[in-house]
């Protein structure tokens, strides 16, 4: 790092002598503005340097997804995260060993198929940068982020952890959105972002009421909504796994900053998702009486949030049912619809930009707003890759489910509501796909994908059947123990 400082520091004094028709004012200006992203990437390599070499494996994962969000997605820098999964990957390969295993991803043909079929119409795109930067960013950081998710859930222990870590990280970016919200102060803002404010304004202002949708570092408040609809259920199964009074309150906390965040982007896509999955989790919690206890707490924080906030209340129910909102959904499907009859083997091409040019011929008349994609990650797929790429992805979806509920069946009662918090994760964002891209938007997949590899790891299957076992044998021992006793008290009373 210090070596980077004195090449900056040079740099200035070498480049006259070298090149005397460099413009020195121009090169002093791109130095000012880069500097700062120098240091601030220098200072990331090396504190993921040295949690690597401590094997802090769970909180290396956790600055991976805090790169796609903030590093790749927010900053546009969008490739950093996938190179340290690569990297990430290849040290786990290389150290492995008894305690630190190695597993493969399940259905590895599966993700051939995936990676293949999407080889194609990544070359179709409106260009080839575009049309490959969609494949490395959805289809390749698909198979790697859920690659990840598998190394790391090698035990319950590991499972826990990466949990917890996620937690937190969505508790800050909920800080970081109530922050926005309530001051307007947007921390660690790029130069970028009010000049994407002053063009797309707009559109996050709710009627003339004057309040704004908060977007955090997704730069889109319904992205913003899907992230806390999905990460709000790691605290939750956290906090039915927890038996200590300090760490329920901690994660009872988080969740309540992140519904709360939820409830400020205003996303009625976000918070529908939310109250659907919420009802799904009850089967995951694993306990009769918690089951019993999660429709009460749904119903406390309904009427938390209207006693506190009413005329947020009453402006998120205006925007809900505003007429534009649900038929330019609608007008969405169609087009892609549409598209998808036109192309159904190969679809359009991949790309972030090919939707909004090669769609427009077969544009719904109700789309009043020209649309970068369907608002259907499902659709999406579909319609820039073709209907078997679609149907591959949902293969995929489906036999991760297969393997996670395995695992969950396996888990004891603590461990149930546990696991069940990440598969509600995959939930929500399979809800929130629907009417919002979410699978195929890299800051929400991302997180997605490195759950979904952890609760259906073969590692940690192998962890529960071994946990399983011992309870068996434990249970058995106890067994024998009893009967033995019983026997002895027998022969005594005979004698």
């Amino acid at each position: 790092m210090l070596l980077l400082g004195l090449v900056g520091l040079l740099i200035p004094l070498i480049t006259p002598i070298a090149l005397p028709t460099f413009d020195v004012t121009k090169m002093d200006r791109i130095l000012l503005a880069s500097t700062p992203y120098l240091w601030a990437l220098g200072i990331a390599v090396l504190a993921l340097a040295t949690i690597i070499s401590v094997r802090a494996d769970e909180l290396a994962v956790m600055i991976v997804v805090a790169t796609r969000i903030y590093v790749d997605w927010y900053l546009g820098l969008a490739i950093l995260g996938q190179i340290i999964t690569v990297l990430l990957l290849l040290l786990f390969f290389t150290t492995r060993s008894t305690y630190k295993a190695w597993a493969e991803p399940p259905m590895l043909w599966l993700w051939g198929l995936f990676l293949a079929f999407a080889l194609l119409p990544a070359f179709m795109g409106l260009t080839l940068s575009d049309g490959l930067s969609y494949y490395l960013d959805v289809v390749f950081g698909a198979f790697i982020f859920f690659w990840l998710g598998t190394s790391i859930g090698r035990d319950v222990a590991s499972v826990r952890r990466l949990f917890k870590l996620l937690s937190l990280l969505g508790t800050l970016i909920a800080l970081h959105a109530l922050l926005e919200a309530t001051t307007g102060i947007f921390l660690f803002k790029d130069g970028r972002h009010d000049l994407f404010l002053t063009t797309v304004a707009g559109n996050y202002a709710l009627g003339q009421s004057g309040v704004f949708r908060v977007d955090s570092f997704f730069a889109n408040p319904d992205t913003s909504g899907g992230f806390f609809a999905a990460m709000l259920f790691l605290p939750l199964g956290l906090f039915f796994e927890s038996r200590s009074p300090f760490e329920k309150t901690l994660y009872g906390v988080e969740f309540a900053l992140m519904v709360l965040a939820l409830f400020f982007t205003y996303s009625a896509g976000g918070l529908l998702t939310a109250g659907a999955t919420f009802v799904i989790f009850v089967a995951f919690v694993g306990r009769i009486h918690y089951g019993l206890l999660l429709p009460l707490l749904g119903g406390v924080v309904v009427f938390v949030l209207l006693l506190c906030f009413p005329l947020q209340f009453g402006l998120l129910l205006q925007h809900a049912v505003a007429p534009g909102e649900v038929s330019l959904r609608l007008a969405g499907w169609q087009t892609g619809l549409r598209v998808i009859q036109a192309f159904p083997l190969t679809g359009i091409g991949l790309g972030y930009y090919v939707y909004y040019e090669r769609a427009n011929p077969y544009r719904s008349p109700a789309e009043f707003i020209h649309l970068f994609h369907p608002h259907n990650s499902y659709l999406e797929l579909a319609a820039l890759g073709g209907i078997p790429l679609l149907v591959i992805f949902l293969a995929i979806m489906l036999g991760i489910a297969r393997l996670a509920l395995h695992n969950w069946a396996l888990a004891n009662a603590s461990t149930r509501a546990l696991l069940g918090g990440g598969l509600a994760l995959a939930v929500s964002l399979s809800f929130n796909s629907v009417a919002n891209p979410a699978w195929t938007l890299p800051p929400l997949a991302c997180s997605g994908w490195i759950i979904l590899g952890a609760i259906s790891s073969p590692l940690l299957t192998r962890d529960l059947k071994t946990k399983e076992q011992g309870a068996k044998w434990e249970k058995e021992a106890q067994s024998i123990m009893v009967t033995g006793i019983a026997t002895a008290k027998d022969l005594s009373c005979l004698s």
